[in-house]
Parts: structure tokens; sequence; C-alpha cells
């Protein structure tokens, strides 16, 4: 297949698209959106965001060395597109989106009670890497909607109906899996038992 050379951006796409919510020393609140982020180590749970100096998130998160990351749904996507495009120096965005806020349980930063998951975290370290920085956190508390898990404790992202960002562009990720982790080299009969296993859909 013939390769197109695509210089000047990163491709690495579809990513993950969530709101960041922080908190100064004055009490003071913001949400702002970041594309970002990813997981970077299991034990400890830890997780990256990057950030621009000139965001007024990066101003809070400095300074108290906490945020909470808060996963949306596809029926935020426009309170995510807002919070990512409008300056929180300028207007308050929690409160233009009606977002509910609950406080966290670990960091003293709220979270929105509209996301379906939302993560608190603690930040360990900040790495200068040029157009922005990585404040890599340690995560404290998860919280998810318990209709997102099953009797058997495992979590159905896909009933979360999450989102992605790619290249400029908001996508609902897929309600069917195509693998699960392992599955390539399983047994068949593994495969058949997994399958059988899993929770039956409820009706409509």
């Amino acid at each position: 297949m013939k390769k197109v050379d695509f210089k000047g951006s990163v491709v690495l796409n579809p990513v993950p698209v969530v709101l960041i919510t922080s908190r100064n020393s004055d009490g003071k609140d913001n949400v702002f959106t970041v594309g970002w982020t990813g997981t970077v180590c299991t034990k400890p749970p830890m997780l990256s965001i990057s950030i621009r100096p000139e965001r007024l998130s990066y101003e809070y998160i400095k300074e108290t060395m906490e945020f909470i990351v808060n996963i949306p749904s596809s029926k935020m996507v426009k309170a995510v597109d807002f919070c990512g495009v409008k300056p929180g120096k300028k207007i308050d965005k929690i409160k233009e989106m009606g977002f509910t806020m609950k406080e966290g349980t670990n960091v003293n930063v709220a979270y929105i009670d509209e996301c379906p998951i939302t993560i608190e975290c603690k930040v360990k370290q900040i790495l200068p890497l040029g157009t922005h920085d990585m404040f890599i956190a340690e995560v404290l508390a998860s919280h998810i909607n318990d209709s997102l898990i099953d009797e058997k404790g495992k979590i159905h992202f896909e009933k979360g109906d999450l989102i992605s960002y790619c290249h400029g562009e908001y996508f609902r990720l897929p309600q069917n899996s195509i693998g699960s982790f392992g599955f390539s080299v399983a047994k068949k009969k593994n495969l058949k038992t997994k399958k059988t296993n899993k929770s039956p859909k409820k009706r409509k």
C-alpha cells in the first residue's frame, strides 16, 4: 500500500478527549478540555495530561498539584468542544455549561457528575516539552457509574457512550468489541467459555 509523507503534525489518532477540573488555592474552579492524555504506569496507577502554559488550568494545577479527569459521554460533546475553545480567564465555563459539581474524595477538587467516569489525580512531576508541559500524576481514586459495571465487577466502557478525538473531529466509540486481550493466542475452548459468560444484554 502506498504511503504519503505527512510532516508537521503528530498523527497518533484517535485519542481520548476528557474534561479536566481543577481548583486554585483561593477556591476558584475551572474546567477545560484535554486531548493529550494517557496511561503511563500500572503500579502505581499513573496517567499524564499535557497542557499549554498559557492556559488557566495550567496555573491552577501547578499551584495545587491536583486535578480530576472527567470522561464525558457523547451527549456532552458540545460542552467538551466549548470548554476547549473558550478561555477560563474570561468566563465561568462550569456555570455556562450548567455542570453538576461534586467534591472529590481524595483531592480538593470537584468533579463533573454528568461524566460517567471520573479520576482523581495528584501531580508527581511536571516535564517541560515545548508547546506543552506534561503533568504526570498518580491516580488516587476512580469513580464509575454503576450502570457501567456488571454483577461480576467488570466495567463495560461501551455502555458509557464515550467519545474520542481524531484530527479535529469528535467520534463516538464503537459499541461492538472486535476482540479481547489475548484472544489471538487463546484456545477455542476458552474463547467459547468467555463468550458464554458474558452478561446478557438488557432489553430496551
